[in-house]
């Protein structure tokens, strides 16, 4: 018996795909500070994954993408007129990129 050599991973995504994945940027106070250490925050669905921001990332902006880092909020629980209300859940993804590419966020504006 042969061992096959292993096929790379070459996963692709269309660019209407790589627009739903990214909903928008995320332009904060502590988002700002980050992007001084190379790292990009985005708002993104909740049923998004990893390797999906990543290769939309990079079919965007162009750029290459180091590591993809994701966090689930919660949504609060509020009060709005004497009636409970409920804020929706929402999902960041904190994006760090190789050293050497930069996205310009004020371009679009």
């Amino acid at each position: 018996m042969s061992i096959r050599p292993r096929k790379k991973n070459t996963t692709r995504i269309s660019s209407n795909k790589a627009y739903q994945v990214v909903l928008k940027p995320l332009v904060t106070e502590k988002a700002t500070q980050m992007s001084e250490f190379n790292k990009m925050v985005f708002s993104v669905p909740l049923k998004a994954n990893k390797l999906n921001i990543k290769l939309s990332i990079e079919k965007i902006f162009t750029v290459k993408v180091k590591s993809v880092n994701t966090i689930l909020l919660k949504g609060k629980v509020k009060r709005f007129k004497g009636v409970l209300g409920r804020r929706v859940n929402t999902k960041k993804a904190i994006v760090t990129l190789e050293p050497g590419n930069t996205i310009d966020l004020s371009v679009g504006v």
